[in-house]
């Protein structure tokens, strides 16, 4: 770990050091209800001085319909260069299941567009072939209302996709439960799961094929960032693709790391060690 791993005043700290941001988008760039006015700045500014953003998040959408919520959330497109979403890598592994039937778990209509185009049909457990989850099924839901269905789908040995590798997301002030508790659960009991998205390295290659699009060169990963809130997925993603990592502290672990009262620079070191990640430095909220 560097000697500068400790609390950071702001992007610009260290911003010299990269050609090339990977940012996460929910609990950094905004919490589901409206965008952090200081992290849309500080990827303004990092855009300003001749640096490219790629936003890398576990939406499990295509990139599409997550560019026109970021314009809704009011994050301007200036802001980033490209978006690369798990909803991309799921829909590969959709297409896998072409003419068959597969088993949605997740808002019934938020994630159409994640079929768009793809010969599948959406049906019951008992008729598919399939599992593919993108999130809980509405934002009061816990892994634990899912019992029954889960040993159904382990009765059929039905493969479980997760669209959304998170175990949980922000949303204002709410801790709300995503595809990736109720993946965990499903692996645990001895279910077959296929991730997409972080922390696994394929989103990771596809944000830096756009990155060096974005710069027209080739990109040396030691000139690359990674900026993130979860130990889980950007930690672990930034330590197995090799890049450093801006750990956000004020989002999902803000309460065990008091990130807005007296944050203890050792204890979130220890943190993010366990994953092996190079951390560049932590603050509670991205900032320029």
């Amino acid at each position: 770990m560097s000697d500068t791993a400790g609390a950071l005043s702001g992007l610009s700290a260290v911003s010299g050091r990269y050609d090339v941001v990977l940012s996460d988008v929910w609990g950094v760039v905004h919490n589901g209800v409206a965008a952090y006015p200081s992290a849309v700045e500080a990827l303004l500014r990092f855009r300003q001085g001749g640096g490219r953003v790629v936003l890398i998040t576990n939406a499990p959408r295509p990139s599409a319909p997550i560019i026109e919520m970021l314009d809704h959330l009011g994050v301007p497109r200036a802001a980033y260069d490209a978006v690369v979403t798990s909803g991309d890598a799921t829909r590969t592994m959709i297409a896998r299941y072409s003419g068959k039937v597969i088993h949605h778990v997740g808002p019934p209509t938020a994630d159409d567009a994640l079929y768009e185009g793809l010969d599948v049909r959406r049906g019951s457990a008992e008729e598919a072939d399939a599992v593919v989850v993108t999130d809980l099924d509405t934002d009061d839901d816990t892994p634990d209302m899912y019992a029954e269905r889960i040993s159904q789908w382990l009765r059929r040995g039905l493969p479980l996709i997760c669209a959304n590798p998170d175990k949980v997301v922000e949303i204002g002030e709410q801790i709300v439960y995503c595809g990736g508790a109720l993946a965990d659960i499903y692996e645990e009991l001895g279910g077959q799961v296929m991730m997409a998205g972080k922390p696994y390295v394929p989103i990771y290659r596809e944000a830096l094929a756009l990155a060096e699009k974005a710069l027209g060169r080739p990109v040396d990963k030691a000139r690359m960032l990674a900026i993130g809130d979860s130990v889980r997925t950007d930690a672990m993603g930034a330590a197995d693709f090799g890049i450093d990592l801006l750990f956000i502290t004020g989002s999902i672990h803000a309460g065990e790391l008091d990130a807005f009262g007296q944050p203890d620079p050792q204890r979130i070191a220890d943190l993010v060690a366990t994953t092996g990640a190079n951390m560049a430095g932590f603050m509670a909220r991205l900032g320029w």
